[in-house]
């Protein structure tokens, strides 16, 4: 987060959370005009679980959990359901559009945390196998479908493996502990 400049964080904010809060204003009108509707956000396992050196994705996944939690509340009762998809590692180029983000916004060679970003450096580059528990794109359409036409659609879709689990930590686990747990799950991909 330290190496994060504002721009860099205002430009993700833009991205994940203001764009989304945008779109999502201009068709309420409409909604509430016929009666009813679905409104389904795209968060992440990284909007309740915060991971290193995701700062800027983290922040505005965690903003947009709050900003759908309120607005499901303040839509209760007008037939327009508000639901959260909170994938995790799904098949797709996040690894690559990661690892050009940070390319263009952190100068490692400066920083505190070089050495770390040097092995963080070589996962993103890397031509490796995905994440563990990886799933293809049509674990998260099906998710959404339900959302979509269910007739009681959830608040929250955990989709992946490391959704369901560290849902299910978060709840029992102190936050001292949720810590720990989450920093030995990342404590490779910071190895040199």
């Amino acid at each position: 987060m330290e190496d994060l400049s504002r721009a860099v964080l205002r430009d993700q904010l833009e991205t994940n959370l203001l764009g989304t809060h945008e779109l999502t204003t201009r068709i309420i009108p409409v909604m509430r005009e016929q009666g009813a509707g679905r409104i389904v956000q795209n968060s992440s396992v990284l909007g309740f679980s915060a991971l290193p050196y995701r700062g800027a994705y983290v922040c505005s996944k965690f903003a947009l959990e709050g900003l759908t939690d309120t607005l499901r509340q303040e839509l209760y009762g007008t037939g327009i359901h508000v639901s959260l998809l909170q994938p995790g590692p799904i098949a797709s180029r996040f690894r690559e559009n990661a690892y050009r983000a940070f390319r263009d916004n952190i100068n490692a060679a400066t920083s505190h945390h070089a050495v770390t970003y040097c092995a963080l450096e070589a996962r993103l580059a890397g031509e490796g196998p995905s994440a563990p528990f990886t799933l293809e794109a049509d674990a998260v359409i099906r998710k959404l479908i339900h959302a979509l036409e269910s007739r009681r659609p959830k608040a929250r879709y955990h989709i992946t493996v490391p959704t369901h689990l560290f849902a299910a930590l978060k709840r029992i686990l102190s936050t001292r502990g949720m810590d720990r747990v989450l920093l030995r799950a990342t404590r490779r991909e910071r190895e040199v």
